[in-house]
């Protein structure tokens, strides 16, 4: 059985908050803005999203001419 293939790709965590599109750099202020009690967020509002970029790789035999 051969290696697998290993494909460059870089992933980032999105950390949204899902009625207002508000984007936070971090769970911790996710969370800090569910306790904070001037604001309405609940951790219904916790939405978590994965974003992948792959590297562009050409795969394939090159015929000689």
């Amino acid at each position: 059985m051969s290696d697998p293939i290993k494909i460059p790709a870089t992933a980032k965590e999105i950390i949204k908050h899902k009625r207002t599109g508000k984007v936070y750099a971090s769970k911790v202020d996710f969370d800090t803005d569910v306790a904070n009690p001037n604001t309405d967020t609940t951790v219904d509002d916790f939405r978590q999203d994965l974003e992948i970029k792959v590297t562009k790789v050409t795969m394939g035999a090159e015929t000689k001419k």
